[in-house]
């Protein structure tokens, strides 16, 4: 590689890093938790509900829609949501379909018995917090925009590291740390090495940051795109009569797709749905399509099919990236890899700024050094 090219890449690489480093440690700092968010969530609240009646019947969804309805009295339904792991419901109502967040009501029932199950919020909004910061810096889309563009800067900053590699080692040994050198020399040879041995990890993790942060324009376009086709010539539709059984409705869904679990449904006028259709949405049933996703629009009134679609290829590729990006799909022992694979790039990001400060500082301690040798000698 010419010696051009090479100062090419190293500007590339110093600017890239410089720019998005604060805001990477930052990243990686309140990723820690994140990891571990189940775990925390599970230890700050320990299990302590027990279903009325364990083992037995389960009420309808109709009945269950029923005493929701019940409790807040004047409202509407807006989404049911269903406990993969617990026998519960939840749902979501309003003053009108088309709610905005902040005056729905949540809550969440037994199956067994209808009664309210008490929520696990201990912690949560520290929790929530903390995801907040990681994911838009408390400003919006306008600030989960910034953290992908900083990590697009991140990728580049890896890809030009990873140019610069084989030429500077060319004259050493792979993994060889030089520790009886300057310690910026020793840091050289540690930054170096843990960036390239962790390169795999942080491309997999800065991809799926950048993909995540897209989330809002992501499913703006599947709602006005594939899931507008989807409701076509239904949109003005409005539900005059008494609505059909929920049961009917999410029954006809999972026969449509039988290999598949239901996840939540929407009610007619919501942001999800048409004025006069159920939107049942299926997920996957194995681990691999688990985030996938796929929406069945039922009429309210009749209960009939109107129609079902699969996911685009690039809502697919954000369901996907979500659970890769926290290592949140092979259990314990593989988020203990991201928690070390994330302080391991800590450590890397810390030492490029490290390494860039000394680099500065290094001129100026050769000038004072030059003039107080002078002075020394007059």
């Amino acid at each position: 590689m010419q010696a051009g090219t090479i100062r090419a890449w190293g500007w590339v690489h110093k600017w890239t890093s410089l720019i998005s480093t604060l805001f990477l440690l930052m990243l990686c700092l309140t990723g820690l938790p994140l990891i571990f968010h189940d775990e925390i969530d599970s230890a700050l609240n320990p299990e302590s509900w027990q279903p009325a009646h364990p083992g037995g019947a389960h009420l309808t969804l109709d009945e269950i829609l029923d005493i929701s309805l019940e409790h807040r009295p004047g409202e509407v339904p807006i989404f049911m949501s269903f406990d993969i792991d617990r026998p519960v419901v939840n749902v979501t109502t309003g003053p009108a379909a088309d709610a905005p967040g902040p005056d729905m009501h949540f809550a969440s029932f037994d199956l067994t018995s209808g009664d309210l199950v008490p929520p696990a919020d201990r912690g949560e909004s520290v929790m929530e917090f903390i995801l907040q910061l990681h994911t838009d810096m408390f400003l919006g889309l306008p600030g989960m925009l910034f953290l992908g563009a900083m990590g697009c800067l991140f990728v580049a900053a890896i890809i030009s590291g990873v140019v610069l590699y084989a030429p500077f080692m060319r004259k050493l040994d792979f993994g060889t740390v030089r520790r009886r050198q300057s310690p910026r020399l020793k840091w050289l040879d540690y930054h170096n090495l843990l960036g390239i041995v962790t390169l795999a990890w942080v491309l997999v993790v800065g991809i799926t940051g950048v993909i995540n942060t897209l989330e809002t324009p992501i499913i703006d376009t599947w709602r006005t795109n594939e899931l507008a086709d989807l409701v076509a010539g239904n949109e003005a539709a409005f539900l005059a009569g008494p609505r059909a059984s929920l049961d009917d409705a999410v029954r006809e869904a999972v026969r449509l797709a039988p290999d598949m679990e239901l996840q939540f449904v929407a009610f007619p006028g919501s942001g999800f749905s048409t004025g006069a259709h159920y939107a049942v949405f299926l997920h996957g049933d194995t681990p691999l399509t688990e985030n996938i996703i796929t929406p069945v629009l039922i009429h309210a009134g009749t209960s009939e099919v109107t129609g079902l679609r699969q996911m685009p290829w690039y809502t697919k590729a954000l369901s996907l990236s979500r659970p890769l990006h926290f290592g949140d799909y092979g259990g314990l022992l593989l988020k203990l890899v991201w928690l070390v694979l994330d302080l391991v790039t800590i450590i890397v990001l810390a030492s490029g700024l490290y390494l860039w400060l000394t680099k500065r500082e290094s001129p100026r301690r050769r000038t004072t050094m030059s003039h107080a040798s002078g002075a020394g000698s007059a």
